[in-house]
């Protein structure tokens, strides 16, 4: 029971879908970072449903792509895309570790934000839009397992530059080996669903997944000394959008 609580909690804090409500402690919150990649899962399974729609109808590289884009921060609520954004900001602004900090809390969204989110949802266009054409994208759809399942990761594993927050209540009580095991078994699930599905864009997709985790957490080490649940979410898109530059690399060596 526990387990199925933790679950909800999960899609609670990391979907849009609507939940059954239920009082939240640290019993059924200790096990909910474990499955975050579970929302993944079902955003992975919807873009397949849409990619088979798209080739049932013989739609456009174009609208594949845009219903792409569009579908997960639908499913989600654009919880990771805010994190990414507000990260930005932080980034851009050169300021010293505590700023930063101060910038990732503030609602307010700053111009470097909306820039650089442009410039990610055109380039994830196109780099759907190629993918489709190429027949494979389709076959991307665990990617959204192994990005959540990095971030989970590093939730965990690196210390909280603020000591507080909504990540900070996630990972306080979470059993730190329990947890690692699980997500170290989404990240083992989700790289090999994408290299039988695709033996060489579903191979290069999580290296390229891999090395913008690896990028992402340097940055966050070195800009602030750890990670914040906005942090978390920028990393996330970076593993996404890594993860589709890598699949389309794969797919023209092929």
């Amino acid at each position: 029971m526990i387990l199925f609580e933790s679950l909800l909690v999960a899609f609670s804090t990391y979907s849009a879908l609507p939940m059954p409500q239920f009082e939240w402690n640290r019993r059924n919150m200790q096990y909910a970072i474990c499955f975050f990649p579970m929302v993944g899962l079902v955003c992975g399974l919807v873009l397949l449903g849409w990619h088979q729609l798209c080739r049932w109808q013989q739609v456009s590289e174009i609208f594949f792509a845009a219903g792409a884009v569009i579908l997960p921060l639908l499913l989600t609520g654009g919880i990771h895309m805010d994190g990414y954004m507000d990260t930005v900001d932080a980034l851009s602004s050169h300021q010293p570790k505590e700023r930063k900090l101060e910038i990732l809390k503030d609602s307010h969204c700053g111009a470097f934000a909306i820039l650089y989110c442009g410039i990610y949802l055109v380039a994830q266009l196109g780099l759907w839009a190629e993918l489709y054409r190429m027949d494979v994208a389709g076959s991307l759809w665990p990617l959204f397992i192994l990005s959540r399942a990095f971030s989970a990761f590093f939730a965990v594993f690196l210390p909280n530059a603020r000591g507080s927050g909504m990540l900070c209540t996630y990972t306080e009580n979470t059993h730190r080996r329990k947890a690692i095991a699980a997500i170290l078994f989404f990240v083992i699930l989700g790289a090999a669903a994408l290299a039988c599905l695709a033996p060489l864009s579903g191979s290069a997709a999580g290296v390229g997944c891999l090395l913008g985790a690896i990028a992402c957490v340097f940055l966050a080490m070195k800009e602030f000394e750890g990670v914040t649940g906005d942090i978390c979410g920028f990393l996330l898109q970076i593993c996404e959008i890594s993860c589709l530059a890598g699949a389309w690399i794969g797919g023209v060596l092929a």
